[in-house]
C-alpha cells in the first residue's frame, strides 16, 4: 500500500493523540438540518428564482433546476465512494489532497475555507439589511444594518462554541419553519391543478421550455442554489456510523433540495401562468422587491398574514445559513490546524468538543470582510451579497470539480474500490457537468455579482491567487518540515 492509500484509509479516530471532535453528536436528520440551512431555502426560493425567470429561460426554470441536481447527483456518486475512505472535518481538502497531492490538497483548502467564509459574509450583508428593515418597521427603531451583522456575529459565535448537538436543534426549527411554508404551498398549488393555466408541465420541463431565452443564466443559478451540499462530509467526524449516516445524508440531501426548489419554482410559475410569469418577475426586479414575487401567491393562497411571517422567516433562514457556514468554515480552520497547515492553536476545543479557537477566528475574519463594507457605506444587498455570492459559487464550483478528478485518479491508483460506475463513470460525468457549469459562471459572472465588468474580473481573479497562497504556504511549510 502506498503512502497515498495509507493517508486515505487514515481516520481522525485513529489518532489518540489528535485534536478529535465530539463523535456520534450528528445521525442523518441532523446533518441534513445543517446542509438545508446552508442552502437557505426561502432565500434560494426568493433571490434566485425571480432573476432565472426574468432574464433566465421564463418558465423553464424548473427544469434548470431538475439539470442541476443531476450534475450535483452524479458528482455525489464519487463523492460518497471517496468519504468510505477518507473520515475528516477537511472533506474537499482531505480528498483533494488524497488523490491529487498535498499541494493540490492545501491550495483546495485555501479555496474551499476562502468561499465558506466569503458566503457567509454575503448573508451577513442580506439579512442585517432585511432585519434593520424588519425592526424599523415593527418597533420604529432605526438602525444600520451592520449593526445587526455585528451583534449576530457574537450570537452564532456563541452557539457554535456551546457544541454541534446545539447548533443543529436551533437549526432544525428554523429550517422547518421555512421549508414547510414552502413545500406546504406547493402541493396545495399541485394539488388544486395549478393556476389560471394549469399546472403547465410542458410550460416548465419539455426541452424547448428548458432551452428557451438564456438556459445558461437559469442552470447558472440553479447550481448556486445547491451549494452547501457537501457539509454532509465535514461532519463525518461527529456523524453516527459516519460510512453509513454520511452516504445516506449526501444523497438524501442533494434529492430533496433538488426537488423542494423544483416543484416551488413550478408551482409559482403555475400560479402566475407559465406566460405571465417572466413579466411579473421583472417587474419585481425592476421594483427591488424581487421577493415580492415569490410572496404574492403564497399570500394568495393562505392570506395576508404571509407577508408579515415570511419576511421574518426569511431573516431566520439567513441566520440559519450563517451559523451553517461558521461551523463549516471553523471545521475547516480546525482540520488545517491539526494537519499542520495552520497554527497549532486552532485546534484547540472546549469541554463540549468545539473548536472554539478555530470559531473565535472565523468570527474574525467575518467581521473583517464585512466592515470594509460598513465603513465604506456601499449597499449591503448590491455590493457585499451580490459579489461574494457569486464569488463563492464560484470558488465552490472549482472545488466540486477539482474533487472529481482526484476521486478517478485515487481509486484507479489504490484500486480500493472498483465499481466502475462509483469511480470512474459518474466521477468523469460529474466532472464534465461541473465545467460547463464553470463556463456559464465565467460567462455570466457580471450577471450573477449584479457588479460591473472591472468588478468581475477583480472577483474571478480572487480564486486563483487564493489557491496559489496555499500551495506556496505549503511548500513553504515542507521546506521547513525537512531541513535539518
Amino acid at each position: 500500500m502506498d503512502s497515498q492509500t495509507a493517508t486515505a484509509k487514515r481516520t481522525v479516530r485513529d489518532a489518540p493523540t489528535a485534536a478529535t471532535l465530539k463523535p456520534n453528536a450528528l445521525g442523518v436528520l441532523g446533518i441534513l438540518f445543517f446542509v438545508l440551512s446552508g442552502q437557505a431555502p426561502l432565500t434560494g426560493i426568493a433571490g434566485a428564482a425571480p432573476i432565472s425567470v426574468a432574464i433566465g429561460n421564463g418558465s423553464g426554470t424548473p427544469a434548470a433546476y431538475v439539470v442541476a441536481g443531476a450534475v450535483i447527483l452524479l458528482f455525489s456518486v464519487g463523492f460518497v465512494a471517496m468519504g468510505r475512505h477518507v473520515v475528516d472535518a477537511g472533506a474537499f481538502y482531505t480528498y483533494i489532497g488524497t488523490g491529487l497531492g498535498r499541494s493540490a490538497g492545501a491550495g483546495s483548502a485555501s479555496v474551499a475555507l476562502f468561499a465558506y467564509c466569503v458566503i457567509q459574509a454575503a448573508m451577513y450583508g442580506l439579512y442585517g439589511s432585511i432585519v434593520s428593515a424588519l425592526v424599523a418597521d415593527h418597533t420604529g427603531v432605526d438602525l444600520a444594518w451592520w449593526v445587526y451583522a455585528l451583534v449576530t456575529m457574537a450570537v452564532v459565535q456563541a452557539l457554535g462554541a456551546a457544541g454541534i448537538e446545539m447548533g443543529a436543534k436551533v437549526l432544525a426549527v428554523f429550517v422547518l419553519a421555512e421549508f414547510s411554508i414552502l413545500l406546504v404551498f406547493g402541493l396545495v398549488t399541485f394539488f388544486k391543478g395549478g393556476g389560471p393555466a394549469g399546472l403547465g408541465v410542458a410550460d416548465s420541463f419539455s426541452p424547448s421550455a428548458a432551452l428557451q431565452g438564456a438556459p445558461g443564466v437559469a442552470i447558472m443559478f440553479a447550481v448556486a442554489s445547491m451549494f452547501g451540499f457537501e457539509a454532509t462530509a465535514i461532519y463525518g467526524e461527529e456523524a453516527k456510523e459516519p460510512k453509513k449516516t454520511v452516504p445516506r445524508a449526501t444523497y438524501l440531501s442533494v434529492i430533496v433540495v433538488t426537488a423542494f426548489f423544483a416543484l416551488t419554482s413550478w408551482m409559482l410559475i403555475s400560479s402566475y401562468g407559465a406566460a405571465q410569469a417572466p413579466a411579473a418577475a421583472g417587474e419585481a426586479l425592476t421594483a427591488g422587491d424581487s421577493a415580492g414575487f415569490v410572496f404574492a401567491p403564497i399570500a394568495d393562497q393562505f392570506g395576508g398574514w404571509v407577508n408579515d411571517v415570511l419576511p421574518i422567516l426569511l431573516a431566520t433562514s439567513l441566520f440559519a445559513g450563517v451559523l451553517t457556514f461558521h461551523n463549516s468554515a471553523n471545521r475547516y480552520l480546525f482540520s488545517l490546524s491539526r494537519d499542520g497547515q495552520l497554527p497549532s492553536g486552532l485546534c484547540r476545543l472546549n469541554t463540549r468538543h468545539s473548536p472554539w479557537i478555530a470559531g473565535c477566528t472565523q468570527t474574525v475574519i467575518a467581521a473583517a470582510l464585512v466592515v470594509p463594507f460598513a465603513l465604506a457605506g456601499e449597499d449591503p444587498v448590491l455590493t457585499l451579497f451580490s459579489w461574494f455570492s457569486g464569488l463563492a459559487v464560484l470558488a465552490m464550483m472549482l472545488m466540486y470539480l477539482l474533487t472529481s478528478v482526484s476521486v478517478v485518479v485515487f481509486f484507479r491508483r489504490s484500486r480500493e474500490d472498483t465499481r466502475t460506475w462509483n469511480t470512474l463513470v459518474a466521477p468523469v460525468l460529474g466532472a464534465i457537468g461541473l465545467a460547463g457549469a464553470i463556463w456559464l459562471i465565467l460567462a455570466n459572472f457580471t450577471t450573477l455579482i449584479g457588479g460591473s465588468t472591472t468588478t468581475a474580473v477583480a472577483l474571478v481573479a480572487a480564486v486563483p491567487v487564493v489557491m496559489a497562497l496555499g500551495v506556496l504556504n505549503e511548500r513553504v511549510r515542507r521546506r521547513r518540515t525537512t531541513t535539518p
